[in-house]
């Protein structure tokens, strides 16, 4: 977020006289209380003062980076997850190929007949059956796919921030976003290494505004 000239200027006021009300700021700036109460507003919506009442407005300390990482550091998993792709086990590798292609998804979440989360395919899963002479449409994905509980995922409510660093970790393309049932984990989202840049995307394009 870039702040206007007033807006630097009432922050370092309460930097060296603060805390003080917003009729003294005033007051110093040779303009009406009216005039600067939507910079007030602003400012400490954006978190760079805090106000007390009877007391007046006091500089937080917080630099415009440290107000970014915590503004990151709230982002849930459920504001950015999207529409999980998913196979049955029983189905095809070769099924499994055209529906990773037509989905334009790098990972695909295998469940059972009660959609719950048995297995994940990633493309290196899918490039290693088709090596060789094998028929695809013979081989069931559950031959070849990374089983339960060897999967990592996530809910709904974990932070974005820590779904991120798993991706990191455990150097995969996604996670499934699941929900714990009396059958098992439901799938019900994805995040990717694509929905955490438009995450970050959108909150610097934000910043901006």
């Amino acid at each position: 977020m870039e702040l206007s000239e007033r807006q630097n200027k009432i922050i370092d006021i309460v930097k060296e006289d603060g805390p003080i009300t917003g009729e003294k700021i005033a007051k110093q700036l040779s303009l009406s209380r009216a005039t600067l109460r939507p910079d007030l507003a602003i400012l400490t919506m954006a978190g760079y003062l805090d106000a007390r009442p009877r007391v007046g407005y006091f500089y937080t300390g917080k630099t415009g980076s440290e107000l970014l990482t915590e503004k990151v550091k709230q982002y849930k998993v459920k504001e950015f997850q999207s529409v999980p792709v998913v196979v049955k086990e029983d189905q095809s590798v070769y099924d499994a190929v055209s529906t990773m292609f037509l989905g334009d998804v790098g990972t695909l979440f295998v469940v059972n007949d009660t959609g719950c989360l048995t297995g994940v395919l990633s493309r290196k899963d899918l490039l290693r059956a088709s090596i060789g002479n094998q028929d695809l449409n013979s081989v069931p994905v559950h031959i070849i796919m990374t089983r339960m509980p060897n999967v990592t995922v996530c809910t709904a409510n974990d932070l974005l921030i820590e779904a991120a660093k798993k991706l990191i970790d455990k150097q995969i393309d996604g996670l499934p976003v699941v929900k714990e049932t009396d059958e098992g984990l439901q799938v019900i989202g994805r995040i990717t290494k694509t929905n955490v840049t438009k995450a970050f995307v959108e909150l610097i394009l934000d910043e901006q505004i």
